[in-house]
């Protein structure tokens, strides 16, 4: 009789392997994200002429005070997600996925303002996403034996 393809398919545990270290990565990187945003918010509410173009120059043509509170509140969001992944919550990963899309699309709709950064915040909300999809099952098992 053939063995299963992975010990999870028997329903057997498994012990963590280091590939969690991924997803203390894509948390920690939520939670510097978050930051990010929470920055940008704050920049975008002070100092608008900070960016390179006019609110009718953006994508989606909102004055500065709009986009920062999104960013800002965006970053509350994105960081809490981030701690809320380090203790292994399923309901965690999954937010941090649909939050770190939510994300990207809100810095490349904000790309005209800020081209480096915004790119810069999408190439991580894509890490993000792969760190949380692929090894995201993990860590679970890690928290639970003490890792």
């Amino acid at each position: 009789m053939d063995e299963p393809a992975t010990p999870y398919a028997s329903g057997a545990e498994e012990e963590p392997t280091l590939w969690v270290g991924w997803i203390v990565f894509g948390s920690m990187m939520m939670i510097m994200l978050g930051t990010f945003h929470a920055i940008q918010g704050l920049v975008a509410l002070f100092r608008d002429e900070y960016f390179l173009v006019g609110k009718n120059g953006l994508t989606i043509e909102l004055d500065f005070t709009a986009w920062g509170w999104t960013h800002l509140v965006l970053g509350v969001v994105v960081a809490a997600t981030g701690v809320a992944v380090l203790y292994g919550q399923m309901w965690a990963r999954v937010t941090g996925v649909v939050i770190a899309m939510f994300s990207a699309l809100v810095n490349l709709a904000f790309l005209a303002a800020y081209p480096l950064w915004s790119t810069m915040m999408i190439a991580l909300d894509v890490l993000v996403i792969w760190a949380l999809t692929v090894h995201g099952g993990e860590m679970k098992a890690a928290r639970q034996r003490g890792y």
